[in-house]
């Protein structure tokens, strides 16, 4: 097989990954953003969770061009990929972490929280969505079904995150995350999670500002600052939305 029908094939494999979201997600999509517009027209927060890998989802819809200010990334670099390699992995199984994270990103009742975590089973972001939901937050999964079904949680509760949430939006990607196979190649390849992932956290952002236009309320959205007159529109987004904590 030449490369060029190698990769051809490959995309053809993503095709058919988001297919499966398309098909199947809307519903779940929908209702997560329901309850995170009911956050933002109450004066709430979307807060967004992700520990290695995953946090690229998180940091996607984060102060971007086209993000929705009402946004607010935890993304705390000992969890992130940049520092060691596996430093992340072991934190991300840490007890009591998140609660923390939880407390100094003043999450309340009424804010949102989506999660993500491709398996679902791990200490820190099953207990960020158990202490969310004790503090009164609307709690969205983001996480592969197959994955997370097929493992048990390493958390002392014994929950995966999609047995906590609200609303479970599945990725669907497939146990492992990379299962692509190229003959002759012993590892698995082509990991999807943070392809459908960041497909999925862009559609939820699209519904909160279309239900935020359907209401009449303001829809603070940045632009990217590589347009001209950009930059005192997003500072003006900036000091309203994040120049204070709540």
């Amino acid at each position: 097989m030449t490369t060029k029908t190698e990769v051809k094939k490959f995309l053809n494999y993503l095709s058919n990954t988001w297919e499966q979201v398309v098909q199947n997600e809307e519903k779940s999509i929908d209702k997560a953003t329901e309850l995170i517009f009911d956050s933002c027209k109450d004066g709430g927060r979307f807060y967004i969770f992700g520990s290695g890998h995953s946090h690229m989802v998180a940091e996607e819809i984060y102060i971007r061009a086209g993000g929705l200010a009402y946004v607010k990334g935890i993304l705390p670099p000992e969890v992130m990929l940049h520092q060691m390699p596996n430093k992340s992995t072991y934190m991300e199984r840490l007890d009591g972490y998140a609660k923390n994270m939880l407390s100094l990103y003043k999450v309340e009742a009424g804010d949102s929280i989506m999660v993500v975590s491709n398996s679902g089973r791990n200490n820190i972001p099953v207990e960020m969505c158990i202490e969310a939901k004790k503090l009164g937050a609307n709690v969205i999964a983001l996480t592969s079904m197959e994955h997370t079904q097929s493992v048990s949680s390493r958390h002392e509760s014994g929950k995966n995150i999609y047995e906590i949430a609200d609303v479970t939006i599945d990725n669907h990607a497939p146990k492992g995350d990379a299962a692509y196979r190229i003959e002759g190649v012993e590892a698995d390849l082509g990991p999807t999670s943070d392809f459908t992932g960041i497909g999925i956290a862009q559609s939820v952002i699209i519904g909160v500002i279309s239900r935020l236009k359907e209401a009449e309320l303001e829809i603070p959205v940045f632009k990217s600052s590589n347009l001209d007159g950009a930059d005192e529109y997003n500072d003006r987004l900036f000091n309203q939305y994040y120049g204070y904590w709540k």
